[in-house]
């Protein structure tokens, strides 16, 4: 779900937690900013939470009640919050590592720490020049455009003092990344019964959104669809080259009458059952890190739907903080910040990722 407004209640000035790295021996004038979708901390966070993720979309009461469901089965904790901590450590620890150490700070599209006040206290602190990595790597107006606007607003609203913040590029086909998931998914395959590894279904799952809006992601169209299937693809070649991957979807939202992308990763275990497949491996290729869409829709109800059918059920990890993963953050953010070309991605042009 997107958003690209913030809640009206008063914030509470931002700690040095929104920040890691020292002021000794950095790149004067550089940081990075990690950019995010962000999540409640508590109980009493959840509902507000989900009010902004909605904000403008109409969505009925009873349908945030339902979802706010799934966050207090955890506590009212989403723990991308805490992935996002855990992250923004190992960001600093790998610049530190290659002898380029720097401010990191952290912020988010609908929840504390807001990147509004986050691109506030970098200006404060004399960041003049930042790279911002967001936690999505692929194409799709709320994985890219609205990060580019959440950037455009939070500058506006610090104004002249504000830093240059460059968004860096979509990073779904980055060694980095495939490395991450192949070694999630090979330790996948481990976990399975002897003999099963084999004849298990491998299942890449993303977040589904409307079909529109997958149309509209880039002047060719299609290329959030397009981007997860070569990462798919990838990353079960990294395992086994050859071998069948399923892409399904999950976590969708909104009216029923609104076409999105499918087949839905429940109503697909359902077919695998009747076809006679023994086991599935769920892949989540489309999420950076473990948060509720994953816990929830993939360990709660699709491992339910699994049982249900008989199936034998392995989840893949997400990248998290793979070490190359983070180390292609690193890479990432040295060549941007040395000025070279872009390696992977696009630029954004005006026809990218726009809203349907």
């Amino acid at each position: 779900m997107a958003v690209t407004t913030r809640s009206a209640r008063d914030q509470p000035a931002l700690s040095d937690d929104d920040k890691v790295g020292g002021d000794d021996d950095v790149d004067e004038g550089n940081a990075v900013l990690l950019l995010s979708f962000g999540g409640p901390e508590g109980p009493d966070d959840v509902l507000p939470f989900l009010e902004n993720v909605t904000r403008g979309r109409g969505i009925p009461r009873q349908r945030l009640t339902a979802v706010a469901a799934h966050y207090q089965h955890f506590g009212g904790v989403s723990p991308i919050n805490e992935q996002n901590r855990l992250l923004r450590k190992a960001i600093e620890d790998e610049m530190s590592s290659r002898g380029r150490p720097l401010p990191v700070y952290w912020g988010n599209r609908n929840w504390e720490p807001y990147v509004e006040d986050v691109v506030a206290r970098m200006a404060a602190d004399g960041v003049n020049r930042a790279v911002a990595f967001a936690t999505s790597a692929y194409s799709s107006a709320s994985g890219c455009r609205q990060y580019h606007e959440d950037l455009a607003r939070a500058r506006q609203a610090t104004g002249p003092t504000a830093p240059a913040i460059e968004k860096l590029p979509h990073f779904f086909g980055h060694p980095g990344f495939v490395t991450a998931n192949a070694d999630a998914l090979r330790a996948a395959l481990a976990r399975l019964p002897p003999g099963l590894a084999e004849q298990a279904r491998i299942v890449a799952t993303a977040h589904s959104i409307p079909i529109s809006m997958a149309r509209a992601a880039g002047p060719e169209g299609g290329l959030y669809e397009q981007q997860l299937r070569a990462t798919a693809r990838a990353v079960v070649d990294a395992v086994h080259p050859g071998r069948r991957v399923d892409l399904v979807w999950q976590s969708r939202s909104g009216p029923p009458e609104v076409p999105w992308l499918e087949p839905d990763i429940n109503a697909h275990l359902s077919r695998l059952a009747d076809q006679g497949i023994p086991a599935v491996i769920l892949c989540p290729i489309g999420f950076v890190s473990d948060h509720i869409e994953v816990l929830w829709d993939l360990d709660n109800e699709a491992r339910e739907t699994a049982r249900g059918h008989g199936l034998i059920f392995e989840r893949a990890a997400t990248a998290g903080t793979h070490p190359a993963f983070v180390a292609m953050i690193g890479d990432l953010i040295v060549q941007r910040l040395a000025g070279r070309p872009r390696r992977l991605g696009t630029s954004c042009p005006s026809t990218c990722c726009l809203a349907a």
